[in-house]
Protein backbone atom coordinates (compact mmCIF):
# COMPACT_ATOMS: atom_id res chain seq x y z
CA UNK A 1 0.00 0.00 0.00
CA UNK A 2 1.62 3.39 -0.97
CA UNK A 3 1.19 5.54 1.60
CA UNK A 4 1.08 9.77 1.89
CA UNK A 5 4.37 9.42 4.60
CA UNK A 6 6.36 7.57 2.14
CA UNK A 7 7.94 10.72 1.17
CA UNK A 8 9.29 10.76 4.27
CA UNK A 9 10.48 7.70 4.83
CA UNK A 10 12.22 5.48 2.12
CA UNK A 11 14.72 5.84 -0.67
CA UNK A 12 18.73 6.56 0.23
CA UNK A 13 17.94 10.12 0.37
CA UNK A 14 15.98 9.63 3.60
CA UNK A 15 18.14 8.16 5.38
CA UNK A 16 18.29 11.61 7.76
CA UNK A 17 14.84 11.33 7.83
CA UNK A 18 14.80 7.88 8.94
CA UNK A 19 17.51 8.17 11.77
CA UNK A 20 15.48 11.21 13.34
CA UNK A 21 12.05 9.20 13.21
CA UNK A 22 14.01 6.62 14.87
CA UNK A 23 15.39 8.83 17.61
CA UNK A 24 11.55 9.53 18.62
CA UNK A 25 11.04 5.56 19.05
CA UNK A 26 10.35 4.29 15.65
CA UNK A 27 11.37 1.20 14.22
CA UNK A 28 12.10 -0.16 11.26
CA UNK A 29 9.48 -2.16 10.90
CA UNK A 30 7.37 0.67 12.27
CA UNK A 31 7.76 2.42 8.40
CA UNK A 32 5.55 0.44 6.53
CA UNK A 33 2.52 1.31 8.95
CA UNK A 34 0.60 4.58 8.55
CA UNK A 35 2.17 7.66 10.28
CA UNK A 36 -1.33 9.34 11.77
CA UNK A 37 -0.98 12.82 13.38
CA UNK A 38 -2.83 13.46 16.17
CA UNK A 39 -3.84 17.19 16.80
CA UNK A 40 -4.15 17.70 20.48
CA UNK A 41 -5.66 20.85 22.16
CA UNK A 42 -4.89 20.19 25.54
CA UNK A 43 -4.05 23.01 27.82
CA UNK A 44 -4.89 23.38 31.56
CA UNK A 45 -6.33 26.70 30.65
CA UNK A 46 -9.35 25.59 29.35
CA UNK A 47 -11.96 23.22 31.42
CA UNK A 48 -13.17 21.41 28.03
CA UNK A 49 -9.41 20.61 27.10
CA UNK A 50 -7.52 20.05 31.04
CA UNK A 51 -8.07 16.15 30.47
CA UNK A 52 -7.43 16.10 26.60
CA UNK A 53 -3.84 14.98 27.76
CA UNK A 54 -5.60 11.57 29.38
CA UNK A 55 -7.59 10.99 26.11
CA UNK A 56 -5.42 11.23 24.17
CA UNK A 57 -3.79 7.77 25.02
CA UNK A 58 -6.90 5.90 24.44
CA UNK A 59 -6.66 7.50 20.54
CA UNK A 60 -3.23 6.17 20.46
CA UNK A 61 -3.91 3.12 21.61
CA UNK A 62 -6.45 2.89 19.42
CA UNK A 63 -4.24 3.63 16.01
CA UNK A 64 -1.22 1.12 17.55
CA UNK A 65 -4.31 -1.86 17.55
CA UNK A 66 -5.18 -0.96 14.56
CA UNK A 67 -1.61 -0.95 12.58
CA UNK A 68 -0.78 2.67 12.63
CA UNK A 69 2.06 4.71 14.23
CA UNK A 70 0.45 7.82 16.26
CA UNK A 71 2.24 11.40 16.58
CA UNK A 72 0.85 14.23 18.79
CA UNK A 73 1.30 17.53 18.33
CA UNK A 74 -0.58 20.28 19.57
CA UNK A 75 -2.90 23.55 18.99
CA UNK A 76 -3.77 26.34 20.81
CA UNK A 77 -7.08 26.67 22.49
CA UNK A 78 -8.57 29.63 23.90
CA UNK A 79 -11.29 29.72 26.57
CA UNK A 80 -14.05 32.35 25.75
CA UNK A 81 -15.59 32.58 29.46
CA UNK A 82 -11.63 33.71 30.20
CA UNK A 83 -11.49 36.16 27.30
CA UNK A 84 -15.24 37.50 27.94
CA UNK A 85 -15.33 41.01 28.69
CA UNK A 86 -11.92 42.20 28.67
CA UNK A 87 -9.42 42.51 25.42
CA UNK A 88 -8.40 38.70 25.40
CA UNK A 89 -11.94 38.16 23.42
CA UNK A 90 -10.42 40.15 20.80
CA UNK A 91 -8.36 36.80 19.69
CA UNK A 92 -10.75 34.03 20.44
CA UNK A 93 -12.46 34.13 17.22
CA UNK A 94 -9.46 35.09 14.92
CA UNK A 95 -7.56 31.90 16.85
CA UNK A 96 -9.83 29.49 14.33
CA UNK A 97 -7.46 30.55 11.35
CA UNK A 98 -4.72 30.07 13.50
CA UNK A 99 -5.66 26.82 14.41
CA UNK A 100 -6.33 25.62 10.37
CA UNK A 101 -3.31 27.27 9.75
CA UNK A 102 -1.24 25.13 12.08
CA UNK A 103 -2.43 22.23 11.67
CA UNK A 104 -2.45 22.68 8.10
CA UNK A 105 1.47 23.58 8.50
CA UNK A 106 2.40 20.44 11.04
CA UNK A 107 0.24 17.76 8.56
CA UNK A 108 2.16 18.51 5.45
CA UNK A 109 5.71 19.55 6.97
CA UNK A 110 5.34 15.89 8.36
CA UNK A 111 3.15 14.33 5.47
CA UNK A 112 1.23 12.32 7.74
CA UNK A 113 -1.11 9.71 6.42
CA UNK A 114 -4.18 10.47 8.51
CA UNK A 115 -5.39 12.70 11.42
CA UNK A 116 -7.14 12.64 14.39
CA UNK A 117 -8.36 15.82 15.79
CA UNK A 118 -9.08 16.07 19.64
CA UNK A 119 -10.68 19.35 20.50
CA UNK A 120 -13.61 20.38 22.42
CA UNK A 121 -14.32 24.25 22.39
CA UNK A 122 -15.96 27.11 20.28
CA UNK A 123 -13.37 28.20 17.85
CA UNK A 124 -11.24 24.53 18.49
CA UNK A 125 -13.53 22.59 16.54
CA UNK A 126 -14.34 24.64 13.72
CA UNK A 127 -10.78 25.31 13.17
CA UNK A 128 -9.41 21.63 12.92
CA UNK A 129 -12.65 20.89 11.00
CA UNK A 130 -11.21 23.83 8.24
CA UNK A 131 -7.93 21.94 7.91
CA UNK A 132 -8.99 18.99 7.37
CA UNK A 133 -11.02 20.22 4.74
CA UNK A 134 -8.28 22.57 3.27
CA UNK A 135 -5.78 19.68 3.63
CA UNK A 136 -8.17 16.63 2.19
CA UNK A 137 -6.06 13.54 4.07
CA UNK A 138 -8.29 11.11 5.89
CA UNK A 139 -9.82 12.58 9.11
CA UNK A 140 -11.47 12.12 12.01
CA UNK A 141 -12.77 14.33 15.04
CA UNK A 142 -12.62 13.20 18.57
CA UNK A 143 -14.59 15.93 20.85
CA UNK A 144 -13.89 15.81 24.46
CA UNK A 145 -17.18 15.77 25.55
CA UNK A 146 -19.60 17.76 27.84
CA UNK A 147 -19.01 18.60 31.74
CA UNK A 148 -21.49 17.83 34.03
CA UNK A 149 -23.77 20.07 35.64
CA UNK A 150 -23.38 22.08 38.68
CA UNK A 151 -25.24 22.05 41.63
CA UNK A 152 -26.75 24.43 44.38
CA UNK A 153 -28.90 22.43 46.33
CA UNK A 154 -31.49 21.32 44.01
CA UNK A 155 -30.59 24.43 41.66
CA UNK A 156 -29.10 23.16 38.57
CA UNK A 157 -25.98 25.64 37.82
CA UNK A 158 -23.72 26.56 34.98
CA UNK A 159 -21.66 29.12 33.17
CA UNK A 160 -25.34 30.80 32.31
CA UNK A 161 -25.84 31.49 36.21
CA UNK A 162 -22.74 32.65 37.25
CA UNK A 163 -22.81 35.57 34.68
CA UNK A 164 -26.28 36.43 35.18
CA UNK A 165 -25.52 36.66 38.66
CA UNK A 166 -23.45 39.50 38.00
CA UNK A 167 -26.68 41.70 36.78
CA UNK A 168 -28.59 40.01 39.79
CA UNK A 169 -26.18 41.29 42.10
CA UNK A 170 -26.61 44.76 40.34
CA UNK A 171 -30.54 44.62 40.76
CA UNK A 172 -30.21 43.32 44.35
CA UNK A 173 -31.50 40.30 43.80
CA UNK A 174 -28.33 38.51 44.85
CA UNK A 175 -25.62 38.94 47.86
CA UNK A 176 -21.98 38.51 47.18
CA UNK A 177 -22.18 36.03 49.71
CA UNK A 178 -24.56 34.31 46.79
CA UNK A 179 -22.36 35.24 43.74
CA UNK A 180 -19.62 33.22 45.71
CA UNK A 181 -21.15 30.47 46.08
CA UNK A 182 -22.39 30.34 42.28
CA UNK A 183 -18.70 30.56 41.30
CA UNK A 184 -18.05 27.48 43.71
CA UNK A 185 -20.79 25.34 42.19
CA UNK A 186 -21.03 26.32 38.19
CA UNK A 187 -18.24 24.55 36.91
CA UNK A 188 -17.88 20.89 38.71
CA UNK A 189 -16.13 18.76 36.14
CA UNK A 190 -13.99 18.70 33.16
CA UNK A 191 -15.82 18.74 29.92
CA UNK A 192 -17.40 21.74 27.75
CA UNK A 193 -20.05 23.61 29.34
CA UNK A 194 -22.79 21.56 29.69
CA UNK A 195 -25.92 22.74 27.52
CA UNK A 196 -25.82 23.39 23.37
CA UNK A 197 -23.37 26.38 23.81
CA UNK A 198 -20.83 26.81 20.92
CA UNK A 199 -19.01 23.95 21.92
CA UNK A 200 -21.39 21.48 22.17
CA UNK A 201 -23.50 22.75 19.40
CA UNK A 202 -19.78 22.55 17.14
CA UNK A 203 -19.76 18.90 18.53
CA UNK A 204 -22.65 18.02 17.49
CA UNK A 205 -22.16 19.15 14.06
CA UNK A 206 -19.33 17.86 13.50
CA UNK A 207 -21.03 14.58 14.12
CA UNK A 208 -24.06 15.35 11.79
CA UNK A 209 -21.40 15.95 9.16
CA UNK A 210 -20.38 12.63 9.35
CA UNK A 211 -17.16 13.79 10.75
CA UNK A 212 -17.23 11.63 14.21
CA UNK A 213 -18.53 8.35 15.09
CA UNK A 214 -21.96 8.37 16.23
CA UNK A 215 -22.07 8.81 20.16
CA UNK A 216 -19.56 11.09 20.22
CA UNK A 217 -20.89 14.78 20.24
CA UNK A 218 -23.05 13.68 23.98
CA UNK A 219 -20.39 11.58 25.65
CA UNK A 220 -19.72 13.00 28.27
CA UNK A 221 -15.88 14.27 29.50
CA UNK A 222 -15.90 12.12 32.49
CA UNK A 223 -17.28 8.66 31.28
CA UNK A 224 -15.67 5.75 30.34
CA UNK A 225 -17.89 6.03 26.93
CA UNK A 226 -15.77 8.58 26.03
CA UNK A 227 -12.81 6.55 26.33
CA UNK A 228 -14.30 3.87 24.12
CA UNK A 229 -14.95 6.08 21.58
CA UNK A 230 -11.43 7.94 21.61
CA UNK A 231 -10.17 4.49 21.02
CA UNK A 232 -12.40 3.60 18.44
CA UNK A 233 -11.62 6.91 16.54
CA UNK A 234 -7.73 5.79 16.63
CA UNK A 235 -8.27 2.56 15.08
CA UNK A 236 -11.05 3.94 12.44
CA UNK A 237 -8.57 6.28 11.12
CA UNK A 238 -5.83 3.58 10.11
CA UNK A 239 -8.92 2.14 8.71
CA UNK A 240 -9.82 5.26 6.67
CA UNK A 241 -5.75 5.70 5.40
CA UNK A 242 -6.02 1.94 4.08
CA UNK A 243 -9.24 2.89 2.34
CA UNK A 244 -8.39 6.61 1.37
CA UNK A 245 -11.67 8.02 2.94
CA UNK A 246 -11.44 11.82 2.60
CA UNK A 247 -13.19 14.68 4.00
CA UNK A 248 -13.73 15.43 0.72
CA UNK A 249 -15.81 12.10 0.00
CA UNK A 250 -17.74 13.47 3.43
CA UNK A 251 -18.17 17.20 3.42
CA UNK A 252 -20.53 17.43 0.81
CA UNK A 253 -23.91 19.59 0.40
CA UNK A 254 -25.70 16.87 1.64
CA UNK A 255 -23.53 16.57 4.54
CA UNK A 256 -23.49 20.49 5.54
CA UNK A 257 -27.47 20.57 4.89
CA UNK A 258 -27.43 17.34 7.67
CA UNK A 259 -25.74 19.04 9.89
CA UNK A 260 -27.77 22.69 10.08
CA UNK A 261 -30.86 20.44 10.31
CA UNK A 262 -29.72 18.94 13.33
CA UNK A 263 -28.55 22.36 14.64
CA UNK A 264 -31.68 23.76 13.92
CA UNK A 265 -33.24 20.69 15.48
CA UNK A 266 -30.83 21.16 18.63
CA UNK A 267 -31.58 24.92 19.10
CA UNK A 268 -27.50 25.59 18.97
CA UNK A 269 -26.02 28.68 19.52
CA UNK A 270 -25.92 31.54 16.50
CA UNK A 271 -22.27 30.96 16.04
CA UNK A 272 -22.31 27.63 14.45
CA UNK A 273 -23.31 30.04 11.26
CA UNK A 274 -20.13 31.33 11.04
CA UNK A 275 -18.44 27.91 11.49
CA UNK A 276 -20.46 26.09 8.89
CA UNK A 277 -20.33 28.46 6.41
CA UNK A 278 -15.83 28.92 7.39
CA UNK A 279 -16.08 24.84 6.94
CA UNK A 280 -18.05 25.14 4.15
CA UNK A 281 -15.30 28.14 1.91
CA UNK A 282 -12.60 25.39 2.93
CA UNK A 283 -14.41 22.13 1.89
CA UNK A 284 -15.32 24.41 -1.51
CA UNK A 285 -19.14 24.38 -0.74
CA UNK A 286 -21.44 26.91 -1.86
CA UNK A 287 -23.75 27.54 1.28
CA UNK A 288 -25.13 30.81 1.10
CA UNK A 289 -26.69 32.40 4.34
CA UNK A 290 -30.48 32.06 3.15
CA UNK A 291 -29.79 28.47 3.64
CA UNK A 292 -29.66 28.45 6.77
CA UNK A 293 -33.28 30.19 6.78
CA UNK A 294 -34.96 27.99 4.77
CA UNK A 295 -33.44 25.04 6.74
CA UNK A 296 -35.40 26.57 9.59
CA UNK A 297 -38.07 26.65 8.00
CA UNK A 298 -38.66 22.87 7.53
CA UNK A 299 -36.81 21.55 10.13
CA UNK A 300 -39.03 22.16 13.74
CA UNK A 301 -36.66 22.49 17.40
CA UNK A 302 -37.10 19.37 18.92
CA UNK A 303 -34.63 19.79 22.12
CA UNK A 304 -35.58 22.44 24.86
CA UNK A 305 -31.44 22.39 25.59
CA UNK A 306 -29.93 24.55 27.53
CA UNK A 307 -29.46 27.77 28.56
CA UNK A 308 -32.96 28.57 27.21
CA UNK A 309 -34.67 25.23 27.99
CA UNK A 310 -34.23 22.65 31.07
CA UNK A 311 -32.22 19.72 29.33
CA UNK A 312 -28.39 19.19 30.08
CA UNK A 313 -26.36 17.57 27.60
CA UNK A 314 -25.90 14.49 30.06
CA UNK A 315 -29.64 14.05 29.50
CA UNK A 316 -29.39 14.34 25.69
CA UNK A 317 -27.38 11.91 26.04
CA UNK A 318 -29.03 9.57 28.04
CA UNK A 319 -31.80 9.91 25.46
CA UNK A 320 -29.85 8.68 22.55
CA UNK A 321 -27.30 11.84 21.44
CA UNK A 322 -27.20 13.00 18.03
CA UNK A 323 -27.98 9.06 16.49
CA UNK A 324 -31.55 9.50 18.13
CA UNK A 325 -31.85 13.13 17.28
CA UNK A 326 -31.56 12.26 13.47
CA UNK A 327 -33.43 9.23 13.90
CA UNK A 328 -36.24 11.06 14.86
CA UNK A 329 -35.63 13.43 11.78
CA UNK A 330 -35.63 11.36 9.12
CA UNK A 331 -36.51 12.00 5.60
CA UNK A 332 -35.75 15.59 6.69
CA UNK A 333 -31.96 14.30 6.37
CA UNK A 334 -30.15 13.45 3.32
CA UNK A 335 -29.44 9.45 4.69
CA UNK A 336 -27.25 8.62 1.70
CA UNK A 337 -24.34 11.22 3.12
CA UNK A 338 -21.54 9.19 4.00
CA UNK A 339 -19.62 9.12 7.41
CA UNK A 340 -16.20 8.27 9.09
CA UNK A 341 -17.50 4.86 9.75
CA UNK A 342 -17.36 4.59 5.91
CA UNK A 343 -21.65 3.70 6.15
CA UNK A 344 -24.12 6.26 5.19
CA UNK A 345 -25.90 8.53 7.58
CA UNK A 346 -28.50 6.11 7.18
CA UNK A 347 -27.02 2.79 7.85
CA UNK A 348 -25.18 4.83 11.11
CA UNK A 349 -28.47 5.72 12.58
CA UNK A 350 -31.24 2.99 11.73
CA UNK A 351 -30.36 0.93 14.80
CA UNK A 352 -30.58 4.31 17.00
CA UNK A 353 -33.69 4.21 19.74
CA UNK A 354 -34.77 7.30 21.81
CA UNK A 355 -35.10 6.48 25.46
CA UNK A 356 -36.74 9.67 25.85
CA UNK A 357 -39.50 11.56 24.00
CA UNK A 358 -39.56 14.74 26.53
CA UNK A 359 -35.96 15.31 25.67
CA UNK A 360 -35.66 14.15 21.93
CA UNK A 361 -39.43 15.23 20.89
CA UNK A 362 -41.49 13.86 18.21
CA UNK A 363 -42.10 16.09 15.25
CA UNK A 364 -45.83 16.09 15.71
CA UNK A 365 -44.87 17.65 18.90
CA UNK A 366 -41.95 20.24 18.63
CA UNK A 367 -40.84 22.52 21.09
CA UNK A 368 -41.57 25.09 18.18
CA UNK A 369 -42.93 24.61 14.65
CA UNK A 370 -39.43 25.89 13.19
CA UNK A 371 -35.79 25.80 14.06
CA UNK A 372 -33.37 27.44 16.27
CA UNK A 373 -31.92 29.89 14.10
CA UNK A 374 -33.61 32.60 11.85
CA UNK A 375 -31.47 34.71 9.57
CA UNK A 376 -33.12 38.10 9.36
CA UNK A 377 -32.81 40.82 6.42
CA UNK A 378 -33.59 44.61 5.87
CA UNK A 379 -32.23 48.51 5.93
CA UNK A 380 -30.75 47.53 9.09
CA UNK A 381 -28.87 44.20 7.74
CA UNK A 382 -28.72 43.98 3.50
CA UNK A 383 -26.27 41.13 3.70
CA UNK A 384 -28.34 39.56 6.82
CA UNK A 385 -28.09 39.10 10.35
CA UNK A 386 -28.58 36.29 12.76
CA UNK A 387 -30.69 35.29 15.65
CA UNK A 388 -31.14 32.19 17.86
CA UNK A 389 -35.25 32.28 18.18
CA UNK A 390 -35.80 29.54 20.73
CA UNK A 391 -34.12 32.25 23.48
CA UNK A 392 -36.71 35.05 22.96
CA UNK A 393 -39.84 35.14 24.79
CA UNK A 394 -43.22 34.99 22.23
CA UNK A 395 -43.78 38.67 23.21
CA UNK A 396 -40.40 39.82 21.82
CA UNK A 397 -40.70 38.26 18.27
CA UNK A 398 -41.86 41.19 17.28
CA UNK A 399 -40.55 44.52 18.56
CA UNK A 400 -40.08 48.31 17.68
CA UNK A 401 -38.29 50.32 20.22
CA UNK A 402 -35.50 53.42 20.31
CA UNK A 403 -32.30 52.94 19.43
CA UNK A 404 -29.33 53.35 22.00
CA UNK A 405 -26.62 53.80 20.28
CA UNK A 406 -22.42 52.40 21.79
CA UNK A 407 -19.11 52.07 19.67
CA UNK A 408 -17.61 49.40 22.10
CA UNK A 409 -19.30 46.42 24.52
CA UNK A 410 -17.60 47.95 27.31
CA UNK A 411 -19.94 51.57 26.94
CA UNK A 412 -22.60 49.33 26.96
CA UNK A 413 -21.78 47.14 29.76
CA UNK A 414 -21.51 50.33 31.44
CA UNK A 415 -24.98 51.95 30.96
CA UNK A 416 -26.87 48.43 31.54
CA UNK A 417 -25.37 48.20 34.90
CA UNK A 418 -25.71 51.70 35.78
CA UNK A 419 -29.23 51.34 35.26
CA UNK A 420 -29.37 53.71 32.23
CA UNK A 421 -31.48 51.66 29.94
CA UNK A 422 -35.10 51.96 29.79
CA UNK A 423 -38.10 48.97 29.14
CA UNK A 424 -38.66 49.20 25.68
CA UNK A 425 -34.95 50.27 24.28
CA UNK A 426 -32.93 48.57 21.37
CA UNK A 427 -29.60 48.33 22.49
CA UNK A 428 -27.05 48.65 19.38
CA UNK A 429 -23.50 47.79 19.97
CA UNK A 430 -21.23 48.32 16.70
CA UNK A 431 -17.50 48.48 15.88
CA UNK A 432 -17.31 44.82 17.16
CA UNK A 433 -17.38 42.97 13.99
CA UNK A 434 -14.76 40.90 12.77
CA UNK A 435 -12.87 44.06 11.37
CA UNK A 436 -14.28 46.38 13.88
CA UNK A 437 -13.44 44.73 17.05
CA UNK A 438 -10.57 43.36 15.33
CA UNK A 439 -11.65 40.12 16.40
CA UNK A 440 -15.47 39.62 16.86
CA UNK A 441 -16.37 39.60 20.40
CA UNK A 442 -18.77 37.73 21.95
CA UNK A 443 -21.53 39.65 23.99
CA UNK A 444 -22.01 37.64 26.53
CA UNK A 445 -21.50 40.02 29.66
CA UNK A 446 -23.90 42.82 28.48
CA UNK A 447 -26.64 39.97 27.43
CA UNK A 448 -26.67 38.00 30.95
CA UNK A 449 -26.49 41.55 32.83
CA UNK A 450 -29.75 42.16 30.94
CA UNK A 451 -31.26 38.92 31.59
CA UNK A 452 -29.54 39.26 35.16
CA UNK A 453 -31.44 42.22 35.84
CA UNK A 454 -35.03 41.62 34.40
CA UNK A 455 -35.25 43.48 30.78
CA UNK A 456 -35.33 40.56 28.66
CA UNK A 457 -38.79 40.54 27.94
CA UNK A 458 -38.76 44.21 27.40
CA UNK A 459 -35.19 45.50 25.88
CA UNK A 460 -34.04 43.56 22.63
CA UNK A 461 -30.24 43.75 21.54
CA UNK A 462 -28.69 44.42 17.85
CA UNK A 463 -24.68 43.91 17.10
CA UNK A 464 -22.36 43.77 13.67
CA UNK A 465 -20.32 41.61 16.63
CA UNK A 466 -21.58 38.08 17.94
CA UNK A 467 -23.21 36.44 20.94
CA UNK A 468 -22.38 33.22 23.25
CA UNK A 469 -24.28 30.41 22.70
CA UNK A 470 -25.39 31.03 26.87
CA UNK A 471 -26.91 34.09 25.05
CA UNK A 472 -30.83 34.55 25.94
CA UNK A 473 -33.05 36.90 24.92
CA UNK A 474 -33.89 38.87 21.80
CA UNK A 475 -30.52 38.94 20.56
CA UNK A 476 -29.38 39.65 16.88
CA UNK A 477 -25.79 39.44 15.52
CA UNK A 478 -23.69 39.11 12.50
CA UNK A 479 -25.20 42.21 11.85
CA UNK A 480 -23.69 42.68 7.99
CA UNK A 481 -22.51 44.91 6.32
CA UNK A 482 -20.33 45.62 9.72
CA UNK A 483 -20.20 49.19 10.91
CA UNK A 484 -16.22 49.24 10.46
CA UNK A 485 -17.07 48.46 6.68
CA UNK A 486 -19.54 51.86 6.29
CA UNK A 487 -23.15 49.38 6.95
CA UNK A 488 -26.03 50.58 7.72
CA UNK A 489 -25.49 50.27 11.80
CA UNK A 490 -22.62 52.90 11.02
CA UNK A 491 -25.43 55.89 10.61
CA UNK A 492 -27.74 54.64 13.74
CA UNK A 493 -28.10 57.72 16.22
CA UNK A 494 -29.64 57.60 19.47
CA UNK A 495 -33.32 57.63 19.21
CA UNK A 496 -33.98 56.26 15.83
CA UNK A 497 -36.57 53.90 15.87
CA UNK A 498 -35.67 50.18 15.46
CA UNK A 499 -38.23 47.38 14.12
CA UNK A 500 -37.81 43.99 14.74
CA UNK A 501 -39.67 41.34 13.06
CA UNK A 502 -38.54 37.84 14.00
CA UNK A 503 -41.59 35.79 11.64
CA UNK A 504 -40.94 37.84 9.21
CA UNK A 505 -37.49 37.87 8.76
CA UNK A 506 -37.23 41.57 9.48
CA UNK A 507 -34.18 43.94 10.96
CA UNK A 508 -35.17 47.63 9.94
CA UNK A 509 -34.38 51.49 11.23
CA UNK A 510 -37.38 53.63 10.35
CA UNK A 511 -35.32 56.16 8.18
CA UNK A 512 -35.56 56.44 4.42
CA UNK A 513 -33.12 55.28 1.97
CA UNK A 514 -31.90 58.53 1.08
CA UNK A 515 -31.58 59.34 5.01
CA UNK A 516 -29.01 56.53 5.67
CA UNK A 517 -27.25 57.27 2.51
CA UNK A 518 -26.97 61.09 3.43
CA UNK A 519 -25.55 59.60 7.02
CA UNK A 520 -23.19 57.46 5.82
CA UNK A 521 -21.90 59.86 3.17
CA UNK A 522 -20.02 61.60 5.97
CA UNK A 523 -19.15 58.43 7.70
CA UNK A 524 -15.13 57.91 7.95
CA UNK A 525 -13.67 54.66 8.68
CA UNK A 526 -12.46 54.35 12.28
CA UNK A 527 -8.85 53.21 13.38
CA UNK A 528 -8.98 49.75 14.47
CA UNK A 529 -9.25 49.85 18.58
CA UNK A 530 -5.78 47.24 18.41
CA UNK A 531 -3.56 47.23 15.47
CA UNK A 532 -0.31 45.43 15.88
CA UNK A 533 0.68 42.01 16.03
CA UNK A 534 -1.44 39.18 14.75
CA UNK A 535 -4.71 41.03 14.82
CA UNK A 536 -3.38 43.80 12.72
CA UNK A 537 -2.62 40.75 10.08
CA UNK A 538 -6.19 39.77 10.73
CA UNK A 539 -8.02 43.27 10.35
CA UNK A 540 -6.33 43.21 6.87
CA UNK A 541 -7.54 40.06 5.31
CA UNK A 542 -10.90 39.19 7.19
CA UNK A 543 -14.66 39.85 5.31
CA UNK A 544 -17.50 40.50 7.07
CA UNK A 545 -20.12 37.77 9.44
CA UNK A 546 -22.01 37.10 6.61
CA UNK A 547 -18.62 35.53 4.91
CA UNK A 548 -17.87 33.27 8.04
CA UNK A 549 -15.59 35.67 8.84
CA UNK A 550 -13.42 34.18 6.48
CA UNK A 551 -10.44 35.45 5.07
CA UNK A 552 -10.22 37.23 1.61
CA UNK A 553 -7.71 36.23 -0.88
CA UNK A 554 -4.61 39.06 -0.16
CA UNK A 555 -5.21 40.06 -4.17
CA UNK A 556 -7.31 39.75 -7.01
CA UNK A 557 -5.47 36.89 -8.78
CA UNK A 558 -5.60 34.78 -5.62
Amino acid sequence: MDLRSDVVKFGVERAPHRAIWKCLGVTDEDFSKPFIGIANSFTDLVPGHMHLDKLVQYVKAGVRAAGGVPFEFNTIAICDGLAMGHKGMHYSLPSRELIADSIEVMAEAYHFDGLVLLTNCDKITPGMIMAAARLNVPAIVVTGGPMLSGRYGRRRVDVTAIFEAIGEYSAGKISLEGLKVLEDYAFPSCGSCNGMYTANTMACVAEALGLSLPGCATALAVSSKKLRIAKKSGERIVEMVKEDLKPSEILTRKAFENAIAVDMALGGSTNAVLHVKAIAEEAGVELPLRTFDEIARRVPHICDMRPSGPYDMEELDAAGGIPAVMKTLGERLHLDALTVTGKTVGENIKDAIIYDTEVIRPLDNPVHREGGIAVLFGNLAPKGAVTKTTAISPRMLVHRGPARVFDSEEDAMKAILNREINSGDVIVIRYEGPKGGPGMREMLSPTAAIAGMGLSNSVALITDGRFSGATRGPCIGHVSPEAAEGGPIASLKDGDIVSIDIPARRLDVELSDEEIKQRLSSWKPRPPKIFKGYLRRYWYFVQSADTGGTFRSPSPEL
